[in-house]
């Protein structure tokens, strides 16, 4: 299996945290199995009414956190709070977000994220946000139903997304496109798995020297190749829809070839 040795490793975390329920809490449903993935299934359930500020790091042994309705509906909306908030140099690692998802997980700088299993998409995934120079991980994991993005880079730097699977989305990866602060970003894609439906993997803005390199891609489902690799918009600091250009591989913007991405 694509992705057999850092699922192992999620299902072999184990423990509790200071926000996870006693051992007389009701046992939590299992994880549906509709990717090509093998989810963990939760330690425990945890309904999350404020954001939790994550202090260095955090291992949350496998446990759902289900955020409550001060964090939002897990629509669309852009005021929803995420379920988890990291700063510079932190790290978030083996938690379940389960539905509705509200805004997900929030970077301000640099961040880590290992094995973290969105099991309903809100407004997005995990959204990154910080300078020049900013390095972002998403290493293990999987999400799924999202009616848009998944992951939204609208901070500076690179954001890295390896060996993780996605299934039922719009957007995998969106490099913003109408922020009111623009930056060239850089975008990897190493050892993903997305299983249809979906529209596209990346989309980023040629106009600021974006590019999305994508390596080792499976995607799964897709017998008519309706979904579109690599999107170059024109983006814009003013709040407008950006404009589509191509999709082409160029070497420049978007970076594969053919050998790189297998279909199922």
């Amino acid at each position: 299996m694509l992705l057999a040795a850092v699922f192992a490793g999620a299902l072999a975390a184990g423990g509790t945290t200071a926000f996870a329920q006693g051992p007389d809490a009701e046992a939590p449903a299992p994880v549906a199995d509709t990717l090509a993935v093998e989810w963990p299934q939760a330690t425990d359930e945890v309904v999350v009414n404020e954001t939790i500020e994550v202090d260095g790091s955090f291992d949350g042994g496998n446990v759902r956190y289900v955020p409550g309705p001060e964090l939002g509906d897990g629509g669309q909306g852009e005021d929803q709070l995420p379920v988890f908030e990291l700063s510079q140099g932190e790290s978030l690692s083996n938690v379940l977000i389960g539905s509705p998802g509200a805004d997900g997980v929030h970077c301000s700088g640099s961040c880590t994220l290992n094995n973290v299993w969105w099991e309903d998409i809100g407004e997005d995934a995990a959204t990154f946000r910080g300078g020049d120079g900013s390095q972002f991980l998403v290493s293990g994991g999987a999400a799924r139903a999202s009616d848009d993005k998944v992951l939204q880079h609208n901070g500076g730097g690179t954001l890295t997304v390896r060996d993780f699977a996605a299934e039922d989305f719009s957007t995998l990866v969106r490099s913003c496109g109408n922020c009111s602060t623009q930056y060239g970003r850089t975008i990897v894609l190493e050892n993903v798995e997305v299983t249809a439906p979906a529209s596209r993997l990346v989309g980023i803005n040629e106009n600021y020297g974006d590019s999305a390199t994508l390596r080792n891609i499976t995607i799964i489902g897709d017998d008519d190749r309706d979904i579109t690799i690599c999107q170059k918009y024109i983006g814009n600091d003013e709040g407008d829809e950006p404009d589509e250009t191509g999709t082409d591989p160029d070497g420049t913007h978007c970076r594969y070839s053919s050998s790189d991405i297998t279909y199922q």
